[in-house]
């Protein structure tokens, strides 16, 4: 069972809320620009990966990571025990229309939407490693 108080639940599901979108989305980043440098590669020239794109890109993971882990503090969902109680998550059991919204928000922006950009990313670099793998071979 749960040991501590709810405080402490909603502290511990946040906190894994947030580590585990910022741990997607970095990886949803990190395909979408290498797909950009490999497959695009004027546009890679044009846009020069320097440490200040690289903090941008990583502000802009964290914050949309705090909008989704931030939901449910706002009432938006809601943290509490997972069914077996020994640790806190995300109240799957929708028990509101607003709980449901943010269930299925979380799950196409949140899980949907960056499997499918990492899948797209790494299927667009193979592709562009087998053609120019070919038109290396024909020369």
């Amino acid at each position: 069972r749960w040991l501590f108080n709810q405080a402490v639940c909603t502290l511990y599901a946040f906190c894994g809320v947030l580590f585990g979108l910022c741990s997607l989305t970095s990886l949803t980043v990190l395909s979408t620009v290498c797909c950009l440098k490999v497959c695009y590669p004027a546009y890679g020239r044009c846009w020069d990966f320097s440490p200040c794109h690289a903090g941008v890109l990583l502000l802009c993971v964290w914050a949309y990571a705090l909008m989704f882990a931030t939901a449910p503090l706002a009432e938006w969902g809601s943290y509490g025990p997972e069914p077996y109680g020994t640790a806190c998550c995300i109240t799957w059991k929708a028990s509101s229309r607003e709980a449901t919204l943010y269930i299925l928000a979380l799950f196409i922006f949140c899980y949907l939407l960056p499997c499918l950009l990492i899948l797209v990313s790494y299927s667009l670099i193979l592709w562009t490693v087998r053609v120019s793998r070919r038109a290396v071979r024909q020369h």
